[in-house]
């Protein structure tokens, strides 16, 4: 079947669906530096690129958000005594690096992608506009939002909730280093509790920081699924679209 820009469809063979039309992966930069302590590390970037593009094949329209946290990090260079505006900026244009290569992985797996930015840098990719990210995600291509919400102090934790909520996405998929959310860093504590599901007040509450409070509260009061899973395992992002019992889910339902 070919798509609208002349792409072939690839029909799944087997009889499961997806769970979800449409999703937001938020990636953290951290995620792309693989065993490094900075930059970006190119198999790291090819392997979630062949993740993927096998939801695409599977039918499933991906909208994504990357940090720029393994470049530069607005919070860090302020802490420094680096202007807040300046760094959160500098910040800004890291996750542009960041969308531009995975943009180029993708492409080079046989996706059609497109990096949209929330400042105007549009010699270099396009300018975010809602009703055209959710054309590109109709056509079949991976839309990546960059520069975050375009405005400093706030998080691409909150970009990604804002432009899940933006473009009626199904759910915003949180990719970490963890399989899901824990009682306590389970690096530190290996007694650490395992949740299965939470309510978004009991993330709140709990103070439970897998995402930054104005993410977890935008999520909440815009009735948006989250589900926090490990993106270095493999398959993990297919199982999350596939099925309901990878990581941990965050609803505004009782946690268990």
């Amino acid at each position: 079947m070919a798509s609208l820009d002349g792409s072939t469809a690839v029909i799944p063979t087997d009889n499961s669906k997806p769970i979800y039309k449409r999703i937001l992966l938020k990636m953290s930069g951290e995620a792309l530096m693989g065993n490094g302590d900075h930059g970006i590390e190119p198999e790291v970037v090819n392997r979630i690129a062949t993740d993927v593009c096998e939801l695409v094949k599977l039918g499933v329209q991906v909208a994504m958000v990357v940090g720029g946290g393994n470049i530069s990090r607005g919070a860090t260079l302020a802490a420094c005594g680096m202007d807040r505006v300046t760094a959160d900026h500098m910040g800004m244009l890291s996750t542009v690096i960041n969308a531009l290569a995975m943009q180029d992985a993708l492409e080079h797996h046989g996706a059609y992608a497109r990096v949209m930015s929330a400042v105007k840098i549009n010699q270099i990719c396009e300018d975010y506009i809602r009703r055209k990210a959710v054309r590109h995600l109709e056509k079949g291509r991976v839309v990546i939002f960059a520069a975050g919400t375009g405005n400093p102090f706030f998080t691409t934790d909150s970009a990604a909730s804002l432009r899940g909520i933006e473009i009626n996405a199904d759910a915003v998929l949180k990719a970490t280093m963890v399989d899901g959310i824990y009682s306590e860093d389970p690096m530190k504590n290996p007694a650490a509790e395992r949740f299965s599901s939470l309510s978004y007040d009991e993330v709140l509450h709990r103070k439970l920081m897998v995402m930054d409070a104005t993410a977890i509260v935008l999520c909440r009061d815009n009735n948006m699924p989250l589900r926090v899973f490990d993106i270095t395992k493999p398959g993990a992002l297919r199982d999350v679209v596939m099925s309901e019992e990878e990581g941990t889910l965050v609803t505004s339902g009782d946690g268990a």
